[in-house]
């Protein structure tokens, strides 16, 4: 089924259930990594998730501004990404909380959505974006203090290798069936 998806894909969100044992996956990676996080590439946009249920808008954010071949027109998140470039993580995410035009325009856009929002709601499921980097496959999770690298890919291979960490993700979480996949690809325009 995956040789049905549009290619080139540029990106792929994950969503998937916070549950208990992803939360222990997720702590005792973090110990792992904290002493020894890696070197990533300095162009590599990574940003921590700061703000409450906005897990899927830093998922998008890192999927375009890490792709060389989505270029943007002027707009909200053009200035963002454009003001917060050589920011830490932890800053581009104190941004993204206090940039008023980008949460009037998350607000405006969620108006239009079918399902109403409660940023106070406890949220039992979490968006990722899955990148391939300079031919290394990254996890990019706004919950975590590093990207995590998941081994060399390629243009050819991403969606395969992606997929391989999504089982991953799955298999965690065996008697669990609410996962999505989302492949963000290019458009035919």
């Amino acid at each position: 089924m995956l040789e049905w998806i549009p290619q080139p894909v540029k990106a792929i969100i994950l969503l998937f259930p916070v549950s208990e044992a992803y939360e222990k996956h997720r702590a005792q990676e973090h110990e792992s990594l904290a002493a020894d996080p890696g070197i990533f590439p300095d162009d590599l946009f990574y940003m921590r998730q700061l703000t409450s249920n906005a897990c899927g808008t830093v998922a998008l954010i890192h999927c375009v501004a890490n792709s060389t071949s989505i270029s943007l027109t002027e707009g909200v998140l053009k200035s963002f990404l454009e003001s917060v470039r050589d920011l830490t993580p932890e800053e581009r995410g104190k941004a993204l909380e206090n940039d008023k035009s980008f949460t009037e325009g998350h607000h405006e856009l969620a108006k239009e959505g079918q399902t109403v929002a409660d940023p106070e709601e406890k949220v039992n499921h979490h968006f990722i974006a899955l990148i391939n980097k300079d031919g290394t496959l990254y996890e990019l999770d706004g919950r975590k203090q590093f990207p995590i690298k998941h081994g060399s890919t390629s243009d050819e291979t991403f969606v395969q290798d992606a997929a391989k960490v999504c089982k991953e993700f799955m298999a965690r979480d065996p008697d669990e069936l609410r996962f999505t996949v989302m492949a963000l690809v290019a458009s035919d325009n």
